[in-house]
């Protein structure tokens, strides 16, 4: 399993946009809509096999039925977050086979539900509760299958992933914990009083933080 995108849960789809425009200076094209969790998207390139997502609840979809991925079924949850400055929430892995991933790691990781986006299919995990694995310390996990990887197809802005960083109060147990889920090149870790994620960008205009 290696780094797939990283996600900014946004309140809404236009907060998270003008959220990247402020740090990074770009403008993210609409990617679509996930018609089995309710949501939409923002998706841009941040290097051949990586890219930057905003999600958020579409107004205009109908309910799920169940619960929505990336904890966006609890709009209270999400717009503390979003308030305390904890945009950038979401990282995702891919596997070319899930169910291997999940029969070793369901507790952590979740279940594999299906999803969607117009003619693209993929399988991704997610707890019942539609939580953050471990609130975000573990990935989700995601397998395009046969349709490959999106990343070339989406736009280009000039956008780089240079670094992932994940800060927490016990980097060992971190480490440790992405050595038992057999993750390869996973973010940096580094001490922090608080669990957060930190990602720099190389734009047009130079290096960007990006949380």
């Amino acid at each position: 399993m290696q780094l797939d995108h990283l996600t900014i849960i946004a309140p809404t789809l236009e907060a998270g946009a003008e959220h990247v425009r402020n740090l990074l200076g770009v403008d993210m094209p609409f990617g679509g809509n996930h018609p089995e969790m309710g949501t939409h998207n923002l998706l841009v390139r941040l290097g051949d096999d990586v890219f930057l997502e905003v999600i958020a609840i579409d107004p205009a979809a109908e309910g799920p039925g169940r619960a929505r991925w990336f904890d966006l079924s609890d709009p209270a949850v999400v717009k503390h977050a979003w308030d305390a400055g904890h945009r950038l929430r979401g990282w995702v892995v891919r596997t070319s086979n899930i169910d291997t991933v999940l029969s070793a790691h369901g507790a952590i990781l979740g279940q594999k539900i299906r999803v969607s986006r117009g003619g693209r299919i993929w399988s991704f995990s997610m707890p019942s509760d539609g939580s953050l694995p471990m609130d975000g310390v573990a990935p989700s996990v995601i397998d395009w299958g046969a349709q490959g990887h999106p990343a070339m197809t989406m736009t280009n802005l000039d956008l780089t992933l240079v670094e992932f960083v994940i800060e927490h109060p016990d980097p060992t147990a971190v480490k440790t914990l992405y050595q038992r889920l057999g993750l390869q090149n996973p973010p940096r870790i580094r001490k922090g009083e608080q669990h957060r994620y930190r990602a720099v960008i190389k734009t047009s205009a130079g290096l960007r933080e990006l949380y």
